[in-house]
């Protein structure tokens, strides 16, 4: 069963950091291009970063280039998303997707607020 796992997520301050994890199941994370997309409330889900299975990592929203960075361990069957200098407008809900059939985690919160 294909299955998607996001952790990581919580409360921080303006400024702080998290990492968030994606641990895939039922299929092999180095054949697939895996993505991070957020999601606030009133929003539509945006796409921020992807990491492709040759090798390609890309932060894709504006809003965090420079801050976030995606990576991946194929050992581990894991995404990461390493989230930096988070701000207020960072607080959203993130999903890992990917993997067959285009999958969807079930999201971590992360909220950031003093």
């Amino acid at each position: 069963q294909v299955q998607l796992v996001e952790s990581g997520g919580g409360l921080v301050q303006p400024g702080g950091s998290l990492t968030l994890s994606c641990v895939a199941s039922g299929f092999s994370l180095s054949w697939y291009t895996v993505r991070w997309f957020r999601q606030s409330p009133g929003k539509q889900r945006e796409l921020v970063a992807y990491s492709t299975d040759t090798g390609r990592d890309t932060i894709f929203a504006d809003s965090v280039k420079g801050r976030f960075t995606i990576s991946r361990d194929n050992d581990k069957n894991t995404l990461y998303l390493e989230m930096n200098n988070l701000q207020s407008e960072d607080t959203a809900v993130y999903f890992c997707n990917g993997g067959p059939g285009d999958s969807w985690g079930q999201g971590t919160q992360v909220n950031v607020s003093s």
